[in-house]
């Protein structure tokens, strides 16, 4: 079955530029976008023109008094905003046009106009906090879209996945006391930022509804797969989310330069493959990705281009159901799964 897939995609996003060296830079979109321009996948996918956040629409996650600090580097030269995170004089506008942007896919498929979409943007905004950038980020562009999404259509249930290297400390700390918004992760642990443990579950009514699954390096497709088949599955089909977001990293692939797992194309493929099932099965196929991390930037142009015909239904990867066991996965896998799934019983039925 095909599917009309969206795609966000605009050289302006590559005004923001760190400086030469900066992992996070330009090129890592370049590629990604000569992908999408070459002759097997140009004019494939419907392309989502990106616009600038409000104001207002940041705030909703953001203080204003950090939305003026980042507007004040509009022009300038360089500008630490943090250790890691580097404003150029069009770092303001892109970062406006990447929140914006997923805004915009966001709407596209509540209203049908695309079944699904990937939003390719820069600046990431995963670690970006209330009042505060890290680790490469400027806005938070998941939790802007996500209170977008509250705000425009009234949705009830979000599910925000982030598969990324990192724990999105940003985007959890948006919505921790907020059953409104379910946030799951991987991520390497003991890594950047340092947050991120299973025992971090949400406070006051949001107890429960923020999952984090802690990962040792060298984690690879059987243990990625059975984590999402074995606890994100059956987790989604009990909050039923009215729409499913997900922070893509791509830095969980093998031979990335900052990274230490072994998720290979294939496996970007089959976690695709593992979230179209559930919104297809929890809320009419509307799936969102947005772009986080990756710095092997050429197998995150080639694993990106393969979940996008995934996504439209050009390849149809065989999903295992949620009680099969991926090949590979050993014992310590199964020992995490039972752990976190263990930790979430007092707060569901699973």
């Amino acid at each position: 079955m095909s599917y009309i897939t969206g795609v966000v995609a605009d050289r302006r996003y590559m005004d923001h530029d760190p400086g030469c060296g900066h992992p996070e830079s330009p090129e890592r979109l370049a590629a990604v976008y000569d992908m999408l321009d070459g002759a097997d996948m140009k004019n494939k996918f419907f392309r989502i023109e990106p616009r600038k956040a409000l104001v207002e629409e940041l705030a909703r996650i953001h203080r204003h008094s950090y939305i003026d600090r980042v507007a004040a580097t509009a022009g300038m030269m360089y500008s630490a905003l943090d250790i890691d995170t580097i404003a150029s004089p069009g770092s303001y506008d892109a970062a406006l046009l990447a929140a914006g942007g997923l805004m915009n896919a966001v709407d596209d498929v509540m209203d049908g106009t695309v079944r699904n979409a990937f939003a390719f943007v820069r600046p990431p905004g995963h670690h970006a906090e209330t009042a505060a950038s890290g680790g490469f980020c400027i806005f938070n562009n998941v939790a802007v879209a996500a209170a977008h999404a509250r705000e425009r259509y009234g949705l009830e249930r979000i599910l925000i996945a982030d598969w990324d290297l990192h724990h999105g400390n940003g985007t959890q700390r948006s919505f921790y006391g907020d059953p409104g918004v379910l946030y799951f992760s991987t991520h390497q642990y003991p890594f950047y930022p340092g947050t991120g443990s299973a025992g971090e579950l949400g406070v006051g009514p949001g107890e429960g509804y923020t999952v984090n699954v802690p990962l040792q390096r060298g984690q690879g497709d059987a243990e990625y797969l059975k984590i999402f088949k074995k606890i994100l599955d059956p987790l989604a089909t009990a909050y039923r989310p009215e729409l499913v977001l997900v922070s893509a990293g791509f830095d969980i692939c093998r031979g990335d330069a900052l990274g230490g797992m072994n998720v290979t194309e294939e496996g970007f493929v089959k976690l695709t493959r593992v979230f179209m099932d559930i919104a297809d099965r929890c809320c009419g196929g509307r799936l969102v990705f947005t772009l986080e991390g990756g710095y092997n930037i050429s197998m995150m142009a080639r694993s990106a281009g393969a979940m996008l015909l995934e996504m439209s239904g050009e390849t149809e990867t065989g999903g295992r159901k949620p009680d099969e066991t991926p090949e590979g996965a050993d014992e310590k896998t199964d020992m995490l799964v039972r752990n976190i799934l263990q930790r979430l019983r007092p707060f569901w039925n699973l």
